[in-house]
């Protein structure tokens, strides 16, 4: 069976960590900063980092429309902190001009954990995954404040917090696993959500 063809959105944030997690997977991975690179990819990584700078850019290098495309017609997407904000249907605390790329069905707020300072690094119970909790960092993290009735929840905290959630082809988390030494959850996305 061929590699599957990982496209990490290069515009800003974390995108060479997401590329070294997927690689040890044997992804056949690329960098995406233009329309045409999406083309043939089985998937897509959306990386933590800033979200406003990362919207600007999408909309400068003209990837919206594309990346929505591509999406729709079966190509899957993961985004972690800053890529969940985008991925989301509405954004609370976005800049007027912030436009989400609305792929699943839920709102989010912005920097909901607190500030930089308050950044922190947990176990997470992600369900699908195998050997235990997975490793979070929470970097400025986002919170999923409405989740619409096909968004199922694969990782929660303690009090019933949704920190990772799954929408058909799109899978979206809080945290940041790439941050981490743990690439289960970017199995779990090649795996269930690109192989699905």
């Amino acid at each position: 069976m061929s590699a599957k063809r990982i496209g990490v959105l290069a515009l800003q944030g974390a995108f060479r960590e997401h590329r070294r997690m997927l690689d040890g997977l044997g992804a056949d991975t690329r960098l995406v900063r233009w329309p045409d690179e999406l083309e043939g990819l089985d998937g897509l990584v959306i990386p933590g980092g800033e979200s406003t700078a990362i919207a600007k850019l999408l909309a400068i290098h003209g990837l919206y429309g594309p990346l929505r495309d591509a999406h729709a017609g079966g190509m899957a997407v993961f985004g972690t902190c800053a890529g969940a904000i985008l991925m989301a249907r509405d954004i609370e605390g976005a800049r007027p001009d912030q436009e989400p790329l609305a792929l699943m069905d839920a709102r989010i707020r912005r920097n909901a954990y607190g500030r930089q300072i308050d950044s922190f690094e947990t176990t997470v119970p992600f369900a699908g995954v195998e050997g235990g909790p997975v490793k979070g960092v929470f970097i400025r993290a986002p919170r999923f404040v409405d989740l619409g009735c096909g968004v199922e929840v694969l990782a929660a905290a303690d009090d019933g917090e949704p920190l990772a959630v799954r929408e058909g082809r799109a899978l979206a988390a809080a945290f940041h696993p790439e941050l981490t030494d743990d690439a289960r959850v970017h199995a779990f996305f090649l795996e269930r959500v690109v192989g699905s």
